[in-house]
């Protein structure tokens, strides 16, 4: 990350054409065959910058509470990894929209943040398989102080039913359904498209315009998809 810092910083002052591998090596205090441990190319150096808020966003839906609806999840993730200063420092959202820019105009910039973005979709399917597996219901205790749902018995014959028929309907858990892949497809092009468009005009970082608000105005088309179906 300290690497990918340092390209970042000279990609926005210098431009990306006039930064070498190795101007970036000597910025992170490395040589250059260390440089070339970590990255094949000075592109990929930013690759972690790009991939961290993706990863921030798939974490906070994967730890929304089991009573919040997936696509709950989702905006609250949004709000949490997009708003200044929650996720990303007030003062270098500038940064992440020259990024962007770059990567729009440079090929080989274009196809390290189109990666990114298709490793965060697979991600963010993981995590959608995870809570619509997850058993909803109030929590109580049992007679052996264990921890249960008010539907227990309802609760533990669809994970029998589930169990049983994991060889047709697929492992949940691994995200392998048509369903949840479309919807993390969805829902990431609606982060990702709502990212590039703000980054290619002068809109805000907070309010109407900014980076948060147009990727929740995505996201609504998602509010009524059947995830548990």
């Amino acid at each position: 990350m300290e690497i990918a810092r340092a390209a970042a910083g000279l990609f926005v002052r210098r431009g990306l054409r006039a930064t070498r591998a190795e101007d970036i090596a000597q910025t992170a205090g490395i040589a250059p065959r260390t440089f070339y441990r970590y990255f094949a190319t000075k592109e990929e150096a930013v690759a972690p910058l790009y991939a961290a808020g993706a990863q921030r966003w798939v974490e906070a839906v994967r730890a929304a509470p089991a009573t919040v609806s997936v696509a709950q999840a989702l905006e609250d993730g949004v709000r949490h990894t997009l708003t200044p200063g929650v996720g990303v420092s007030a003062s270098s959202w500038e940064w992440v929209r020259t990024l962007l820019r770059l990567a729009a105009a440079n090929p080989s910039l274009r196809r390290v943040w189109a990666e990114v973005c298709q490793d965060s979709e697979r991600m963010l399917g993981e995590a959608l398989a995870e809570r619509v597996t997850r058993a909803d219901g109030a929590v109580e205790t049992g007679a052996d102080g264990a921890v249960e749902t008010g539907a227990d018995r309802a609760v533990e014959t669809a994970a029998t039913h589930r169990a049983d028929n994991v060889a047709e309907a697929g492992d949940l858990r691994s995200g392998d359904t048509p369903e949840l892949r479309f919807a993390a497809a969805v829902a990431s092009a609606a982060v990702r498209t709502a990212l590039e468009g703000w980054a290619e005009g002068d809109g805000p970082t907070e309010g109407p315009g900014s980076p948060a608000e147009l990727a929740l105005r995505n996201l609504a088309a998602l509010r009524n998809f059947p995830f548990g179906a």
